[in-house]
C-alpha cells in the first residue's frame, strides 16, 4: 500500500531543471531508500514531498490525499504528518536537548508533551544529555537527538536527508541498526536519502537509483544489484 505516491514530477530550481517527469511510490511502513550522486534531485524529492517546495507539474499525493498538483499546494507542511532530518540536523543550538524536542511539541500546542519528551528520551537513551547543548554533543548523540526531535511529533513518514554523513563506520552501523528498530517501534514508512550504495543495501526495502532528475532504478537491493543497468553498475562501483 502506497503512503506517498509522485506522479509525473517536473520541479526547477532558480530555472535549472531537477526532476523530469519523475514517478515515485514511497511503500507504508517500509524504508525507500533514494540513491544517487549529488545533483541527482534526491533531497528535492524530500523537499516536495515534505511541502517545504511545490512541483511546477505534476501530483503528489500523501496518505491517499492530493496534497500538490500543478504548483499548487493543497494540504500545507504541517498537515502532511511528514518529520524532517536535514543534512545539516538544523538543531537549535541555543536550545539544549530537552528544550529542541520541546519546540515543536509546543509550537503546535501538545498538552501534556512533557511526558512525550521524558518517554523519548528514555528510548533514545538522551536521559542524562536533556541539559547538554548541541556544541556539547557527540556526532552520534547529535544524529539521535535529530532523529528523536522528529519522531516526538509522531509523524507517519519519516523523510531522512544524508542523515549519517561525516560519521565513522563503527557509528553508522549502529546508527542504521536503530533506525531499522525505530521503523518498527514507530510503524514508520521513511524515505532515506543516500550517496552511499553500502547504507542502502543495509536497511532499503526499495532503492530507487535517480540521475540527472530521472529514474534509472527501482527494485528490492537484491534487484539493483543484479541490473543491467550500465550507470548504475558503475555508480555502485564508486
Amino acid at each position: 500500500m502506497s503512503i506517498v505516491k509522485l506522479e509525473h514530477i517536473n520541479f526547477a530550481y532558480q530555472s535549472q531543471p531537477v526532476l523530469k517527469d519523475l514517478n515515485l511510490s514511497i511503500e507504508k511502513q517500509q524504508i525507500t531508500c533514494l540513491l544517487g550522486s549529488s545533483g541527482s534531485g534526491k533531497t528535492s524529492i524530500l523537499r516536495l514531498i515534505a511541502g517545504l517546495e511545490t512541483p511546477h507539474q505534476g501530483k503528489i499525493f500523501i496518505l491517499n490525499e492530493l496534497a500538490s498538483i500543478d504548483g499548487q499546494i493543497i494540504i500545507p507542511p504541517y498537515q502532511r504528518q511528514t518529520g524532517f532530518i536535514f543534512q545539516d540536523l538544523a538543531l537549535w543550538p541555543h536550545l539544549n536537548v530537552y528544550q529542541n524536542l520541546a519546540f515543536g511539541l509546543q509550537a503546535q500546542s501538545v498538552q501534556n508533551y512533557e511526558k512525550i519528551i521524558d518517554d523519548t528520551l528514555k528510548l533514545f537513551d538522551l536521559n542524562d544529555k536533556a541539559e547538554k547543548y548541541p556544541h556539547q554533543l557527540s556526532g552520534g548523540q547529535k544524529q539521535l537527538v535529530a532523529i528523536a526531535r522528529a519522531l516526538v511529533l509522531k509523524p507517519k513518514i519519516l523523510l531522512m536527508d544524508e542523515p549519517l554523513t561525516g560519521l565513522d563506520v563503527k557509528l553508522k552501523k549502529q546508527l542504521l541498526t536503530h533506525i531499522l528498530h525505530l521503523k518498527d517501534h514507530f510503524d514508520l514508512s521513511i524515505v532515506y536519502v543516500t550517496h552511499d550504495h553500502r547504507e542502502a543495501f543495509a536497511i532499503a526495502d526499495k532503492i530507487v537509483v535517480l540521475h540527472q532528475g530521472s529514474t534509472e532504478a527501482e527494485g528490492s537491493p537484491e534487484d539493483i544489484k543484479k541490473t543491467s543497468n550500465a550507470y548504475v553498475q558503475y555508480f555502485l562501483e564508486w
